[in-house]
């Protein structure tokens, strides 16, 4: 039994046109009117193959395909949100290969034992509201409905606010319930977003656990000065100290290879003038680490960073003050052993080289395996790029992956 990719690659095109934008790319971030136009496309498809949808009180989306016995649901799923410069399959493909694995089931009449079930997880990009990975890290526990839905974004709209509006304030608590247990397993199919299995020239990626996380909010202030009478040796220049701060983290996350990740990739300057001496930058931190030992090293070494930065900075004026701040953090990830071996089983039954990795990346498998078993399938995406509008790959590729996930899903839910 295959998937229609054909048809996987059609829906996949059809949801793209949803904040298409002018490079080929998707802009359709998280509770905007588009990513509710996008859902309800994704919900009345669901609804189309037969499945019971409910949402809940953060805006998660299930789809759920009865099974013949009262067990524990088989899920799949991803996000629909993208960044403001996304490509078409981030979190898209594990949804609609979701959908298809249910498409293809009808198309057979199989029947399965445990309820099949799709999800579209609210807010995993975490472009317009923090945290990231919001809507299956509310399901999973580690935050709460109430607390998500005064997340306020850059214009102070909160979260419930905007569920709300776009008509997706869903009435079922999130999180697993006496009518929605804990799912039986839990498979995530994915764009690899980086290189390695198209250089290796590999199709499926079995993906053994995710980076831990830890992400800073970091705040240097230094004092406003005009550009021109200003001595070099006599400013407290906010940004130059940023940009060592910048530099340090990267030495950091090298020192740690190859497993250590460092990035800045936010920041605001005050007052954002030519000819006026920074005097204070908001910027961020991201730390990846295989194991809790390394972030550990990697945070240490962070804020020793910061403060000899600082402490060189010294002049008759004061010197430059660093604030780092814990925004967030995600504990190394490791998949579960069944569910990795039903991904290696079915790619082997369907003649599918594999290679076993690490996800650099956070994705919503990371907070549902803690509550259930999980795994991931990855598929290689062009050149390794992906928050991107030039994301892109291979259909041949996509179907491939979308195969692996019937097979592994059958195995745990068992075919009548």
């Amino acid at each position: 039994m295959r998937i229609d990719g054909q048809r996987l690659w059609d829906s996949l095109m059809e949801l793209a046109q949803i904040g298409g934008t002018e490079k080929g790319g998707v802009c359709r971030i998280a509770l905007t009117a588009l990513d509710g136009q996008g859902r309800d496309l994704v919900c009345r498809w669901l609804r189309e193959a037969g499945c019971e949808v409910r949402v809940d009180d953060i805006g998660n989306i299930f789809g759920r395909r009865p099974g013949t016995e009262d067990l524990p649901a088989v899920a799949t799923g991803s996000h629909i949100d993208t960044q403001p410069t996304g490509g078409k399959f981030d979190g898209n493909y594990g949804v609609l290969a979701g959908l298809e694995v249910v498409r293809t089931l009808n198309d057979h009449n199989v029947k399965t034992r445990a309820p099949i079930e799709v999800c579209a997880w609210t807010n995993e990009e975490g472009t317009r509201f923090t945290p990231v990975m919001m809507g299956s890290g509310t399901w999973a526990g580690v935050f709460k409905s109430e607390d998500m839905w005064v997340r306020p974004d850059l214009e102070g709209k909160t979260v419930g606010q905007e569920l709300a509006a776009i008509g997706y304030s869903g009435t079922v608590p999130a999180g697993p319930s006496a009518g929605y247990p804990a799912f039986g397993s839990y498979f995530e199919a994915h764009i690899e977003q980086g290189p390695v299995l198209e250089d290796a020239d590999i199709t499926i990626g079995v993906v053994l656990g995710a980076l831990g996380q830890r992400w800073f909010d970091v705040e240097v202030t230094g004092m406003e000065a005009h550009a021109g009478p200003t001595p070099m040796p006599l400013r407290l220049d906010a940004l130059l100290a940023t940009a060592r701060l910048i530099e340090a983290v990267n030495r950091i996350a090298l020192s740690e290879a190859p497993y250590g990740r460092g990035t800045v990739g936010f920041m605001q300057v005050h007052p954002n003038s030519r000819n006026v001496i920074p005097g204070r930058v908001k910027t961020t931190v991201d730390l990846r680490h295989l194991d809790a030992a390394g972030l550990e090293r990697m945070q240490a070494a962070l804020y020793a960073a910061a403060e000899e930065i600082a402490g060189g900075t010294r002049t008759r004026l004061g010197g430059i003050k660093i604030d780092i701040k814990l925004a967030t953090q995600f504990p190394p990830c490791a998949f579960e052993g069944e569910c990795v071996s039903a991904v290696r089983n079915a790619a082997a039954a369907l003649e599918l080289p594999t290679l076993e990795l690490v996800s650099g990346a956070g994705h919503d498998a990371v907070y549902v395996a803690r509550k259930c078993p999980a795994a991931m399938i990855f598929v290689p995406c062009k050149d390794g790029i992906s928050h991107n509008e030039v994301e892109d790959a291979r259909q041949d590729h996509i179907e491939a992956g979308g195969n692996v996930l019937l097979h592994a899903m059958l195995a745990r839910a068992g075919r009548v």
